[in-house]
């Protein structure tokens, strides 16, 4: 039975994933069930709920911490499709990636820069949703 943490947390995860969310979710699960229920409680239950930052701020904030560690290329790859679906546009995630070569230097910054790259591409070429992210732009 899902707790009401985790239901809290999936609902949030989809609202800003869209679609993916899900598909991310199952993956983790197929892997570790407690890798995921952790994953959708702890950053969507009890983090991304709170009222005091609003969604899209939220999620830049996560681009910029993403891009600092340099290594964490899958999580920004996702978080860069939910920052889209929340309305950040394509400028503002290369302007967030720009920002943080002051903190990271430039090789983690040019990993989030190719990871970025390749979402607009993926974009671009139909496999995600892009009227669905572009119409929140």
């Amino acid at each position: 039975m899902d707790s009401e943490r985790y239901k809290k947390g999936m609902e949030l995860m989809r609202a800003q994933l869209g679609p993916m969310a899900d598909q991310y979710v199952d993956k983790i699960n197929s892997i570790s069930e407690i890798f995921g229920r952790v994953n959708v409680e702890f950053p969507y239950g009890d983090l991304y709920s709170r009222s005091i930052l609003d969604p899209k701020t939220r999620k830049m904030i996560t681009l910029s911490a993403l891009t600092v560690q340099g290594s964490s290329l899958l999580e920004l790859s996702a978080h860069i499709k939910g920052a889209l679906h929340l309305g950040v546009t394509r400028e503002e995630v290369l302007e967030i990636i720009t920002q943080m070569i002051a903190y990271c230097g430039f090789p983690a910054a040019t990993n989030a820069l190719f990871t970025a790259q390749a979402v607009f591409d993926e974009m671009d070429k139909g496999s995600v949703n892009h009227e669905e992210i572009e119409a929140k732009n």
